[in-house]
């Protein structure tokens, strides 16, 4: 099965040749509020989100307390949190009571909601409402529950943070069994949001993805700081973008710190629009702005001298000079004019021009 080159998500179509689609990973930056949660949907439509997307998972579905408890301090940022992983996770649950009522909120702030499924229960119990599906890297070598999405038929964003090529084929070939409709995300899954992450990014990964599988709509889910990585990713190919959204980097949470704010993803959003426009269509022409410089920047053969008519023009004639009217003879056209007779006279300082020659 290929690839499909352009998907719907709500109203978006996205495609390479298509604006680049943002979603705001709200997470679990609701704090445990519905009121928080839809304020949510709508700053990250005011701030120029095209989805916000939440995260269906439970606790007890989705990590082992002893299992956690178990590796100790070996769990990366994690190591820092004041509660047990488990705890954390419990307390920042999604309420799927919630569901209908944020689906809802999104409507009324014309923006797209999705989510991130982590258990066979949520995929069932929103399937219905959902235009798209992402699947976190931490579910990437979770086969069944990639096949199990890709079933149901509808777009679905693959992260790939925390993998090799091995890992990404696996999925791709899983999900391709049953689902063209697939984004294929590079990602770093390291949550710090240290500047050190930078030099682990990568973001030549989608150069080799787009070889590795041509047509594939590329996308970038991303927790660095700023918009570098971002307007790299897009140069390179992305056309979906991932960010985290909160209102305030100091709330307490496991997400807050990492996230984008209203003024900083619409500084991303403006950005990244300056980029597309400037990114072009591959085709080099002279450009619609250039109409005027292409005659005052280029040269044109002029005379250093007054010739008569009749006259055989001299390499020791001419010069090249700016500006060069469209009619004129440019200085690639030096061989068609050294030896020609002028059919009229000339003088010093002018252009020579297309009918100035004799036609042999």
């Amino acid at each position: 099965m290929e690839f499909k080159t352009s998907i719907n998500i709500g109203k978006s179509k996205i495609s390479i040749n298509n604006p680049t689609y943002f979603i705001a990973d709200i997470a679990s930056n609701h704090d445990g509020s519905l009121g928080r949660a839809k304020e949510l949907i709508w700053l990250a439509k005011e701030s120029g989100a095209n989805a916000v997307k939440f995260q269906h998972f439970k606790a007890d579905k989705i990590v082992s307390d002893l299992g956690f408890k178990q590796l100790g301090n070996e769990i990366g940022h994690q190591s820092t949190w004041k509660k047990s992983v488990y705890d954390v996770f419990k307390e920042n649950e999604l309420n799927r009571e919630w569901n209908l009522e944020l689906i809802e909120e999104a409507k009324k702030a014309e923006i797209d909601f999705f989510t991130t499924p982590y258990d066979v229960e949520a995929v069932d119990l929103i399937n219905d409402f959902l235009p798209a599906y992402k699947i976190g890297s931490g579910d990437i070598t979770w086969t069944d529950f990639i096949e199990y999405i890709a079933k149901k038929g509808k777009p679905t964003l693959l992260a790939t943070g925390a993998s090799n090529f091995e890992d990404v084929k696996r999925a791709v070939s899983t999900a391709l069994k049953y689902n063209n409709q697939l984004i294929i995300m590079q990602c770093n899954t390291n949550y710090t949001g240290s500047l050190e992450n930078f030099k682990f990014i990568n973001l030549n990964v989608l150069k080799t993805y787009s070889t590795m599988f041509p047509n594939a709509i590329l996308g970038l889910s991303d927790h660095t700081p700023g918009h570098a990585t971002v307007l790299g990713a897009i140069t390179l190919g992305a056309r979906v973008i991932e960010k985290h959204f909160t209102d305030d980097n100091d709330r307490i949470g496991p997400d807050h710190m990492f996230s984008m704010n209203p003024n900083t993803w619409a500084e991303m959003v403006a950005r990244a629009r300056e980029l597309e426009l400037a990114l072009g269509d591959g085709v080099k022409i002279v450009e619609m702005n250039e109409k005027e410089t292409v005659v005052v920047q280029r040269r044109a053969i002029y005379l250093k001298s007054d010739l008569n008519e009749g006259e055989i023009i001299t390499e020791e004639d001419i010069e090249f000079l700016r500006p060069a009217p469209s009619n004129a003879f440019f200085p690639y056209d030096i061989k068609r004019v050294i030896g020609s007779k002028l059919s009229k006279p000339k003088y010093k300082g002018d252009v020579l021009m297309k009918g100035d020659l004799e036609v042999l």
